[in-house]
């Protein structure tokens, strides 16, 4: 709980700090990495790090706690807290490491703000911080002892059992546990981090969702080639395509992810674009092997049907469910696919079931465009459910 004496200091000065959270976040990584370079090996994805994607997100997220508990004191953002530690969790961060943020944080605010950080202002946000790492500690405390991982080393060695191309910019990896131990639990729709040795010599890591059932003693995860630009951009996704064949190791964190298909008997509604299929395909592979009767419509869009990572799979699965159907959506036409409609998708002839559980992948502006239809449509806010691969910018906005 936020103190009276700190939120009314906090309302103040919000706007300010608010503003000049983009200058803050990128001193502080600047000034941090510079005197830790350590962080950047294993830890950060330098990917995000160039993108500046992890910067926005750390800045938004900082500004969404400190508004909510202005709205609220006397609760947290748990939602925000909990997308948050799940993606700690898949990195190994430890509890120390909170207290390195802090320094290099508060310095950063320092020197940007300058004589405005008074000893009352510092104090005030010096609790908003704590509140805030107080509780993600707790909740990955939690995550790490459910996942029976330690929190400095949640990895494992697997073995590529099979590498499966999917179109010519993905493939799938079938994964067995290097020790033949049994694998650990997860839930359909979680993720796995992968980390690898770059060629430089530093290590990088990338989420990627489990796309198979999460219940089998092997995990299959589907990796896309990201096209961007500078050099980090995707260099994760481009050694695994380019290097690991069948016979490889590679290593995983254990199970992770809030985003997780529930177990009631509500109609469901998965929808992805390009990649965003992974989870979705996920959950049709658990419903498929738990046998379940609800009624699911899964919708996809790509840019073509070759472009269309696991679309037999997806077939194969709608088929095998008594209540499943689906239907897609292509920029470029094609004859695999002769009942899919051209263009981008559109809800606009769909008849979304209004108690349907609905959950997003794909893009940002995907989700956004997708979500506001569904909303338009009459699906309760609070049943739209959203997975995004890497930093969170649509949560730590508090704009969606």
């Amino acid at each position: 709980m936020l103190s009276p004496e700190s939120a009314s200091v906090i309302r103040a000065t919000l706007p300010a700090v608010g503003g000049a959270l983009d200058e803050i976040t990128t001193r502080f990584y600047a000034t941090m990495f510079a005197e830790h370079p350590e962080l950047l090996d294993g830890m950060f994805n330098r990917g995000n790090q160039a993108s500046g994607h992890q910067r926005r997100a750390l800045a938004g997220s900082i500004a969404a706690f400190a508004g909510a508990l202005l709205a609220d004191p006397r609760t947290r953002p748990d939602v925000l807290l909990g997308r948050i530690a799940h993606k700690h969790a898949a990195v190994g961060v430890t509890d120390d490491q909170y207290t390195i943020v802090h320094k290099y944080l508060f310095a950063a605010i320092a020197d940007v703000l300058g004589d405005a950080v008074t000893p009352e202002v510092a104090a005030a946000w010096d609790e908003v911080y704590w509140l805030m790492a107080g509780a993600l500690i707790a909740q990955e405390t939690k995550l790490y002892l459910e996942a029976q991982v330690r929190p400095d080393h949640p990895w494992r060695r697997w073995t590529v059992v099979e590498r499966r191309d999917e179109t010519s910019e993905a493939a799938s990896f079938l994964l067995r546990p290097a020790d033949g131990a049994p694998a650990p639990r997860a839930r359909a729709g979680q993720y796995v981090s992968v980390r690898v040795r770059m060629p430089d010599g530093v290590h990088q890591l990338r989420q990627y969702s489990i796309s198979s059932a999460p219940g089998d003693e092997t995990r299959r995860i589907t990796v896309k080639r990201v096209r961007g630009e500078g050099l980090p951009d995707g260099e994760v996704s481009d050694l695994l395509l380019d290097s690991v064949r069948a016979g490889d190791e590679l290593t995983l964190s254990a199970p992770f992810g809030d985003v997780v298909l529930d177990e009631s008997d509500r109609p469901l509604l998965l929808v992805s674009a390009g990649i965003g299929c992974t989870p979705m395909v996920g959950m049709l592979e658990h419903l498929a092997a738990t046998g379940s009767t609800r009624p699911v419509l899964v919708l996809h869009a790509d840019r073509s049907p070759a472009d269309h990572a696991l679309r037999a799979d997806t077939h194969r699965l709608v088929d095998a469910l008594p209540t499943a159907r689906s239907l897609f959506w292509y920029e470029h036409a094609g004859a695999e696919e002769p009942t899919a409609l051209d263009g981008f998708m559109s809800l606009d002839d769909i008849d979304v079931p209004k108690d349907a559980s609905v959950y997003l992948c794909g893009p940002l502006p995907f989700m956004r465009a997708v979500r506001e239809e569904l909303l338009r449509a009459g699906v309760p806010a609070r049943d739209i459910t959203y997975e995004v691969f890497g930093p969170d910018l649509w949560l730590a906005d508090a704009t969606g």
